[in-house]
């Protein structure tokens, strides 16, 4: 059976993120006094006393706004709150029972859901007093509990544990490959989020900036299971001017660490700017598996299909590849998120720039390839001496990098490193992945 899920929902600035960065035991999502950080849906999971189950927090709901935005958590919400076998519905004590809170009370009573009512900011014994006019809401199970200090939240978590379905322990536990969805503000990094995993799970709305979190999505898929983390869009420091851009530019910079490959998101019609190329150089650092996604190419090709390669991608991975040199290892996809065209590649793409990634290769072909490359092209010659190679070996995998003994890797040229590296590609492939070459005496 899948994990059960357990919902945070509630008015804005009630501090739902500050509980669920308590219940799971690290700062994960965005804490500020400014309403409305939180837009997307955003999952993790908890552990109990040995009974694992997944937190979703939400964006506070403000239920007769008729911003776009704001129908859109409001969406997000409803959303979080059909799929939950739990709801924690989060009031605050110093503000006591608000309009809004009765607003998301009969939301919630419509739900047939099971809720437990959590009085947060309950740091002394006169304001558990106060919480007791919470129970006019009509719910029988209110904790009082202090997201920021703590107080209270083991007794949430027991009373949460004891409400969840029984897990029958036959949960089938599958190898994982993270994925981070990342590039510039508004290149249609969550419409391709939605296409990928056939649903509207992450907000989309033509404003840049709009995912400060990195959400989690999972899909499976030819039988493996793909975590998806769509990110903050990556500005140039310069532009990063508060504290909320900052914090998401940071989990955004998490989420590629902890990501095994990564789809770096190009628009169509404004690519290869110096940004892009920046994002690609953090990729190639961190060592990610890469694929290149060109999003909107229907502005460029109106008349676009999926299997169809014209000139004018031909052209375009050419400028690519000029541009980015440093990611020649990178596939290419062509895609248009918002009429979902080209995006039935992006899976298999992901399992195979995968499985490149982890390979490993036996030292005896790694000896061949290598002592072949040094015969054919000898290493040019410093002050009457060239660079040995005695023996070499795959060290890791994730990326895939080589020890290389030597006589000396004083001798080494840059340009003799890259000849080496594409000589093992041309023999080996490795596709997607970046290698790292280590030379030792």
């Amino acid at each position: 059976m899948a994990k059960s899920i357990v919902a945070i929902v509630g008015r804005p600035n009630v501090g739902k993120s500050a509980l669920l960065n308590r219940l799971i035991s690290r700062r994960d999502a965005i804490v500020e006094s400014t309403p409305g950080v939180t837009r997307d849906r955003i999952y993790r999971e908890c552990d109990w006393n040995g009974r694992n189950f997944t937190l979703v927090d939400t964006g506070g709901i403000l239920l007769h706004d008729a911003d776009n935005l704001k129908m859109m958590i409001r969406l997000q919400v409803e959303v979080a709150i059909d799929e939950a076998n739990l709801i924690l519905f989060i009031v605050d004590v110093r503000e006591g029972i608000h309009p809004l809170d009765q607003d998301v009370a009969n939301l919630l009573r419509n739900s047939g859901k099971d809720i437990i009512v959590v009085a947060n900011k309950v740091d002394n014994c006169e304001m558990e007093v106060e919480a007791s006019e919470f129970y006019s809401l009509g719910w029988e199970n209110i904790l009082c509990v202090s997201a920021v200090h703590g107080n209270g939240t083991g007794d949430l978590l027991d009373l949460i544990t004891d409400k969840l379905p029984p897990d029958t322990g036959d949960e089938v536990e599958e190898n994982e490959i993270y994925i981070s969805i990342v590039g510039r503000p508004n290149v249609g990094k969550s419409s391709l989020l939605n296409a990928i995993t056939g649903e509207e799970r992450a907000i989309v709305t033509p404003k840049p900036g709009t995912t400060r979190d990195a959400v989690d999505s999972t899909v499976s898929w030819g039988g493996s299971k793909f975590v998806i983390v769509d990110t903050a869009g990556l500005r140039r420091k310069a532009k990063i001017d508060d504290r909320i851009e900052y914090y998401s530019t940071h989990r955004a910079k998490n989420a590629i660490k902890r990501s095994q490959v990564s789809l770096l998101v190009i628009d169509a019609s404004e690519p290869a700017v110096n940004q892009d190329k920046r994002i690609g150089g953090i990729l190639d650092d961190e060592g990610k598996g890469v694929i290149l996604v060109v999003n909107k190419w229907d502005l460029i090709e109106p008349d676009y299909r999926e299997n169809r390669h014209s000139e004018s991608m031909r052209s375009f991975e050419e400028f690519l590849r000029e541009e980015m040199d440093f990611l020649r290892y990178a596939p290419i996809l062509f895609t248009s998120a918002l009429e979902k065209i080209g995006t039935k590649k992006i899976l298999p793409g992901i399992l195979k720039v995968y499985d490149e990634c982890i390979r490993k290769i036996e030292t005896s072909v790694v000896n061949n390839i290598l002592h072949e490359a040094f015969f054919y092209k000898p290493p040019p010659s410093f002050t009457g001496k060239k660079l040995k190679l005695y023996y070499a070996f795959q060290l890791l995998a994730g990326p895939p990098t080589f020890i290389l003994k030597v006589n000396s890797p004083k001798l080494l040229h840059f340009s003799y490193k890259r000849y080496l590296e594409n000589r093992l590609r041309d023999a080996l492939g490795f596709k997607g992945t970046p290698i790292r070459l280590i030379f030792k005496k």
